[in-house]
This record gives C-alpha cells, structure tokens and sequence, in this order.
C-alpha cells in the first residue's frame, strides 16, 4: 500500500528538501503522521501541540479532502492517497 505527503516548502528543510514522500503502510491519517514524525523527529513540532493533536494551524487534506470534514486524524486511508499537508498563513 503507497501512500504519498506532500511536504510544503516550510517543512522540507526538516524531510532532507524532499517535496514528496512515499510510505508503503498507513491506516489512518494518524499513523501516517506518527511514520512521519519517526523517519524526521523535526517535523513533529511543525505538526503536533504538546498533547499531540495536530495543529490548529496545520491543515491536512486527503486526496483533496479536509480531514476535519471526514475522521479527522482517524480518516481511514488506501492505497494510492494523497496526503497534502498545509500550514495556514497569517496576514491580510
């Protein structure tokens, strides 16, 4: 099973400049994440609060989709996702 991120510019300096990343297992959005975090430790911050749920200032999609308009974090994932992760930008 592929699954694919797509790391955003601000977070490649911490995935070795790599924009995509691919992980042969994954059930949900939470363990993907987890994966991430245990291949390059330096994205956990960018990703997770001190308890661990992903950011508020984060968005992740699959396949397009806001996860927080499916399972959120328990979004079930197959092969072939997309996984997009976007850091919200502040200004006017």
């Amino acid at each position: 099973m592929a699954i694919s991120i797509l790391i955003p510019s601000p977070m490649r300096r911490f995935t070795e400049d790599q924009d995509t990343l691919t992980f042969e297992s994954a059930t949900t959005v939470d363990d993907i994440l987890a994966q991430l975090v245990a291949r390059y430790p330096d994205t956990k911050r960018p990703l997770r609060d001190d308890a661990g749920n992903i950011r508020r200032s984060v968005n992740i999609y699959v396949n397009d989709e806001d996860i927080r308009f499916l399972q959120n974090k328990d979004t079930v994932l197959k092969d072939g996702d997309s996984i997009s992760i976007v850091p919200a930008i502040a200004g006017g």
